[in-house]
């Protein structure tokens, strides 16, 4: 009985086997190009996390892509771009500055200035409750407080 359970246990355990990415290059710069490109480019699917972090199918087909262009003699930029070219600036995680991201580069800056300038705003501002009273306000005020009889409703 424990015989068949082992059994069991190993079977159950094959689809749990981990996928090893091996590559052969033809030097170790070349190896070190690759894995720097695939740490700078981030996967489609995962959204924050690097192809070469990521295991999901489309990041394999990336970095598999990544590798044949290399193989090719393809430069670090030319990579970039075909990734870029099908997959949009989101692949990488510096986009170029262009009229579409802006609001990604200048955004944060004058959101922070305009919090800012709220803040200052805000502070400066003299508060409306805080006015002074007049005299007659005072006596006023002082009667209600010390009159000790029953509310008139």
């Amino acid at each position: 009985m424990k015989m068949i359970g082992v059994v069991l246990l190993l079977l159950a355990s094959l689809g749990a086997q981990a996928a090893i990415d091996v590559y052969e290059f033809e030097s170790s710069e070349q190896e070190q190009r690759y894995r720097l490109l695939i740490e700078e480019l981030r996967c489609p699917k995962c959204q924050n996390q690097n192809l070469a972090g990521s295991d999901a199918g489309v990041a394999t087909d990336l970095k598999n892509r990544a590798y044949e262009l290399m193989q090719e003699g393809k430069s670090d930029d030319e990579i970039r771009a075909y990734l870029i070219e099908r997959y949009g600036d989101f692949i990488t995680y510096k986009p170029p500055l262009r009229a579409g991201t802006l609001v990604l580069w200048v955004g944060p800056f004058v959101l922070m200035v305009l919090v800012g300038l709220a803040l200052v705003w805000r502070v400066r501002r003299p508060a409306a409750h805080s006015a002074a009273i007049s005299a007659e306000e005072q006596a006023r005020l002082a009667r209600l407080l010390n009159d000790d009889s029953p509310s008139r409703d």
